[in-house]
């Protein structure tokens, strides 16, 4: 029985429409054909190796189990190219993991090269379609290997000898230095002619450069370069491309607790996330994301903004239903699984913030301006001034009783504030006269019934005694200065009360006196994003050192390719949720951003660095708080 690999342990290879989980033993646990959202047809992930998996690696010596070992890793420079070294006593050799970005049939393709002596390998694939629910006819034709099972066919060549046995493809083969045997798995309908057997030297080499190509786009040159970079690569493979829409992570049900039930699926688009993630996009270079984003934006909400989701499939479906996949038995025995998001049909006001925001930002980077965008913009605003005083479910998406969050109605602000810039710059026509009046109101009424003067911070939500990590936004969205009591106040009571020694940092309390806001039984861990968020609001208030070394400790939790997940359990030192996640990869980014920024800035300045309120800004200053705006469940 292969052992259980915690979720760290696993690297991604993806080709912008679909990626798959490789483990550091050298199986392929997580798989799904032909989209990110497509049923898994390895779902080991979630289950056992009876549920799907791939897996090549040195044969076994006698008297050892062959889950017992685990390749040396790295991504081939600046790529999704991922190398695994095995280093045996008969000699050693590389596997190169690798999904050319398509052109035809989706892919996944493995090359096994001999660096040294003569290594005895075995390849062994068990394809589960329908998420490790079905058993497929497994036959020859043509000479080649090939698993149906209702409307998909996986195709496997290779020029070693493939057998089935008990539902299993499986090769055993040598490889001597200097010689290499490569495996291609490809898709297809299974009612479509077969696809064509690729070249997979020309593929590796067509793949190395076009992340090369994209990567040399990136205008990042800061200290934090290799992490940011990597980053930005799991950010652009979480990109759907023939849509522009992005997924907030490749998986379903990682849980935020071992054993617990806050088990989510990811894959699809969230306007928060994917708004955030061209944020971070756009503030190192790349407007052609922001650009299909925008389109897809456009195709989704289509002529209905009034009825806005929070979220969408990854080509714009409404449809996202919830259900649970009882046969699968959860990852480490976290159930239930599921597929679909039900918080498809909250209200999240937020997200106009967000949407607007990012909106406001490819037009200061220079994307060219949009006639329907401004339509769309326009009536964004109107519906949003009409329900910006109704509670929602907020960013964290809960599922109890809607609430006036405070973070709701600071996005709702950021709106509006985002909006009369672009009036102002000519770009939009609204009355300004209204919006200022709209935006002072929403302002203080936020300070007003959002703030708690006995401790001296803002709350989750109007009236609560409960704090939440969102608030620590306030400076950076321009809602006040950092310099304000007020800001300092936040900053401190949530690492007082939501953080760790170490400065990682909870969403809100999940147990305790105060727990029970999001109608969810269980606790989970410390968010990477919010503790990112802390990073940013620690240095915004003057603690530049204090930041600095938070940063540090969070580059520490990505594992050996770089990678994060949503969340990190500081008590078992293991990463948690869905993996790898948009949204804590966006936070590094933009950290590292503003942390390079202020350190600048304070060879001139010492002391707090002050963001004011966008009223009393230069466009200058507006500008440098607006490109490192940050902003999921």
């Amino acid at each position: 029985m292969k052992r259980l690999p915690r979720i760290e342990q696993y690297g991604l290879i993806g080709d912008m429409q679909t990626s798959a989980h490789v483990c550091d033993d050298g199986s392929i646990d997580w798989l799904c054909l032909p989209r990110f959202d497509s049923p898994a047809v390895f779902a080991s992930l979630l289950g056992t190796q009876k549920h799907g998996t791939w897996r090549i690696a040195p044969a076994a010596p006698a008297g050892r189990s062959s889950s017992e070992a685990v390749a040396e890793r790295r991504y081939r420079g600046d790529s999704l190219v991922l190398e695994s070294v095995w280093r045996t006593q008969a000699g050693s050799v590389r596997v190169l993991d690798f999904m050319p970005p398509r052109d035809g049939a989706p892919q996944v393709i493995r090359i096994v090269e001999g660096l040294t002596g003569e290594v005895s390998m075995v390849s062994a694939m068990r394809p589960r379609p329908g998420y490790g629910g079905v058993s497929p006819w497994i036959h020859e034709a043509g000479g080649r290997m090939v698993a149906e099972a209702g409307a998909d066919a996986l195709w496997l060549d290779t020029c070693v000898q493939q057998v089935e046995k008990d539902g299993v493809i499986v090769s055993a083969f040598s490889v001597a230095a200097e010689q290499s045997v490569a495996f291609v798995l490809s898709w297809c309908p299974s009612h479509a002619t077969a696809p064509d057997v690729p070249d997979p030297e020309a593929a590796l080499s067509e793949t190395l450069i076009f992340w090369q190509d994209w990567t040399r786009e990136c205008t990042y040159n800061g200290p934090y370069r290799e992490a940011v970079v990597r980053s930005l690569i799991a950010l652009k493979a979480m990109t759907y491309g023939p849509s522009g829409g992005i997924v907030a992570a490749p998986t379903t049900s990682l849980p935020e607790e071992i054993g617990g039930k806050r088990n989510w699926d990811y894959r699809f688009t969230w306007l928060r996330d994917a708004s955030t993630t061209l944020a971070a996009l756009l503030g190192t270079g790349y407007r052609q994301e922001a650009q299909a984003w925008r389109r897809w934006l456009l195709r989704t909400v289509a002529g209905d903004p009034e009825n806005l989701q929070i979220m969408y499939g990854i080509t714009g479906e409404r449809d996202l239903r919830e259900r649970e996949l009882p046969w699968l038995p959860g990852y480490e025995g976290s159930t239930p699984v599921r597929v679909g998001n039900g918080a498809a049909d909250q209200l999240q006001l937020d997200v106009y913030g967000e949407v607007i925001e990012t909106l406001y930002l490819a037009h200061e980077s220079g994307v060219a301006h949009c006639a329907d965008t401004a339509v769309l913009h326009q009536r964004l605003v109107e519906h949003l001034a009409q329900r910006w005083q109704d509670p929602d479910e907020g960013i964290w998406e809960i599922r109890g009783a809607r609430r006036h969050f405070v973070h709701s109605k600071v996005m709702a602000w950021v709106a509006i504030d985002r909006t009369i810039r672009l009036v102002e710059a000519g770009s939009l026509h609204m009355d300004l006269d209204y919006l200022a009046e709209l935006r002072a109101k929403i302002h203080h009424e936020v300070c007003t019934k959002g703030f708690d003067p006995v401790r001296n911070t803002f709350t989750q939500s109007y009236g609560s005694q409960e704090l939440d990590a969102a608030t620590l936004l306030i400076p950076r969205v321009g809602f006040l200065p950092p310099d304000d009591p007020r800001v300092v106040g936040t900053v401190d009571a949530v690492r007082r009360e939501l953080s760790t020694p170490d400065g990682l940092v909870r969403r809100y309390p999940t147990i305790g006196d105060h727990a029970g806001v999001d109608g969810l039984t269980g606790d989970e861990g410390t968010f990477v994003l919010c503790s990112f968020w802390l990073v940013d609001a620690l240095a915004l208030t003057g603690r530049l050192d204090e930041a600095h070394a938070l940063f540090e400790r969070l580059l520490a939790l990505r594992n050996d390719l770089g990678l994060l997940a949503e969340e990190y359990d500081p008590v078992q030192q293991r990463q948690l949720g869905n993996f790898p996640q948009a949204f804590s990869h966006m936070g590094l980014i933009q950290s590292a951003r503003l942390l390079q920024l202020l350190a600048t800035q304070s060879s001139h300045h010492r002391g707090a660095v002050a963001v004011p309120t966008p009223r009393s800004t230069s466009r200058s200053t507006r500008q440098t708080c607006a490109d490192l705006t940050p902003q999921h469940a």
